[in-house]
């Protein structure tokens, strides 16, 4: 007979979607679990690219300098054609952007978030698998087994997949997955060559025929270590039916998306590829791992019903084109934990929950039509200018302004930012105790909702009535900070405040005198408020919190 247990939240993947989620709801104190069917972690570098968004994020979390310190700089991509270069991107961002491109192999940023995640003492339960669940109003109960026999029920107040495409918890919720997939099979492999290409530049080098379409295609990204590179490639015939030959389509739902089991390309078959499309003659050594691979493009017809959730591949799969796929799920994960954590407490208004659905869905459509079409054409062919090609594939461009949890302004309104909209960054944070400036960000880490407001305030009471009814509204959950023009007195009030020494916050936020910020614990913006009133913010603050 099956054991019961209980959790506030249980998580089904430690992929980094899965991690991402646990580690933000223990963040915000809320207890979970988070299960895995692997016995340990796999030692492959698929998902390599961490884009400046989640890096923001992890800093918000506060684990970025880990990341940073294990990962290396993607500078660019270098294109050739038929052997000569065709074009070079830049990756270059604004110089407010706090963080640019990284590269680290998606084992490492398991391991690192894994480590986060036990320093709040929680682990994973491997060789665990979710066999299935039913809900009811009140939780959903989860049946679990292990490798050993054993058979756990397991009771939570919410159930979220977080395991990939073949996701068990999205067939049990019966959500429809349509797509379709790619005909051409890939080779990986994660090795060294030692060229002469200038470091941090990843290579799409493709042979096109006489008919000017793509017959052969290499693309390198690269990982840390000497002349390390992730390499995908078209598949060899002969590869190709012996994986046929294997038996390995996928996991019996027609959705073959991923690595498949058979026969994994060994060094010859990369050499024959490097021989053929490498922009100069090159050697590969090193051979850590490799695998074929397809590509599907999938998306669920909604995120969630009820108490049960999906993230990450579970909810969308697509093209690699851009390292699109891991970032965008570990912002589904960060979106998803901080509503789920004030639902747990009981706080969450009505239309939180479902605004999981109404932000995150929206992003996924879009990144799956994107990466469909770069896939097809390539990054360079999308018709927007250069700078908002980066920022987008930066995921900087993200935001909220159509959700159901935001307070939307008038279409004429001149504001600079817009609820919904990321919260930027800035410089020049000047205190009264610490000689050197610090960041928005920093002031940030580690925060749940946090209430900026703007200005001197000469009655010295305005900011202090406003951090009172934050708290309210809020029962506690809010914090507020105040920013105060350089030069301007800091009239004690008892809130924790930062001199805009340099002005970019006034400048990054449009902000005037008496303009107040409500910033979410995922980084975007509750509302933009200025003058600020308190019947304003208590409008703003609850279409999320209960009164």
């Amino acid at each position: 007979m099956a054991r019961s247990e209980s959790t506030d939240v249980l998580v089904v993947g430690a992929g980094p979607v899965g991690l991402t989620l646990a580690a933000e709801l223990r963040r915000a104190g809320v207890a979970c679990r988070i299960v895995d069917r692997l016995p340990a972690r796999l030692p492959y570098a698929k998902a390599v690219g961490i884009q400046p968004r989640t890096l923001e994020l992890f800093d918000r979390m506060g684990l970025v300098r880990e990341v940073l310190d294990a990962a290396v700089p993607m500078r660019g991509q270098l294109t050739y054609v038929n052997g000569a270069e065709r074009g070079r991107v830049e990756l270059v961002l604004p110089p407010e952007v706090p963080y640019g491109f990284a590269a680290l192999p998606q084992c490492d940023t398991e391991r690192l978030l894994e480590e986060f995640l036990g320093r709040y003492g929680t682990g994973i339960e491997r060789s665990t698998a979710l066999v299935g669940f039913a809900q009811d109003p009140a939780g959903v109960t989860s049946r679990l087994t292990t490798t050993s026999g054993d058979e756990v029920e397991v009771r939570s107040r919410f159930l979220v997949g977080c395991d990939g495409a073949h996701s068990a918890v999205r067939k049990g919720l019966g959500l429809s997955f349509e797509g379709g997939a790619f005909p051409e099979e890939y080779m990986l492999a994660d090795v060294e060559v030692g060229w002469g290409l200038p470091p941090g530049y990843g290579v799409r080098s493709m042979h096109r025929g006489e008919d000017g379409t793509v017959d052969d295609l290499l693309v390198c990204i690269p990982l840390p270590g000497n002349g390390r590179y992730r390499m995908s490639m078209l598949v060899p015939p002969e590869l190709s039916a012996e994986r046929q030959l294997s038996g390995a389509a996928g996991d019996g739902d027609g959705v073959a998306h991923g690595l498949q089991s058979g026969t994994a390309p060994a060094l010859p078959d990369i050499q024959k590829v490097l021989d053929r499309l490498a922009p100069e003659p090159v050697t590969a050594s090193a051979l850590r791992w490799s695998s074929v691979f397809r590509i599907s493009h999938r998306l669920v017809d909604r995120y969630g019903e009820g108490r049960v959730f999906v993230a990450g591949d579970a909810a969308h799969i697509h093209p690699p084109t851009g390292a699109q796929g891991m970032n965008t799920g570990i912002q589904d994960a960060c979106n998803l934990a901080w509503k789920l954590a004030l639902a747990v407490e009981g706080a969450a208004g009505p239309r939180v929950l479902p605004g999981y659905d109404a932000e995150r869905r929206p992003v996924g459509e879009e990144v799956v039509g994107r990466t469909v079409r770069h896939a097809a054409e390539g990054v360079q062919a999308d018709p927007t200018d250069r700078e908002t090609l980066v920022l987008r594939e930066a995921q900087l461009l993200v935001g909220y302004r159509e959700s159901p949890l935001v307070s939307p302004l008038a279409p004429d309104d001149p504001a600079l930012l817009r609820p919904g909209d990321r919260a930027p960054d800035c410089g020049g944070l000047a205190g009264d105790i610490a000689a050197h400036p610090v960041r928005l960000f920093d002031v940030l880490r580690g925060r749940g909702h946090v209430l900026l407001v703007y200005g001197d305030h000469p009655a010295g009471d305005v900011s202090f009535d406003l951090a009172s009814a934050a708290r309210e509204l809020t029962d506690g959950r809010m914090e507020t900070h105040r920013i105060l023009p350089a030069g301007a007195p800091a009239r004690w009030t008892g809130v924790p405040h930062h001199h805009d020494s340099r002005g970019e916050f006034a400048r990054r936020y449009g902000a005037g005198e008496g303009a107040a910020f409500a910033v979410r614990p995922d980084g975007h913006l509750t509302a933009c408020l200025g003058p600020t009133t308190v019947g304003g913010l208590k409008e703003a603050l609850g279409r999320i919190f209960l009164p």
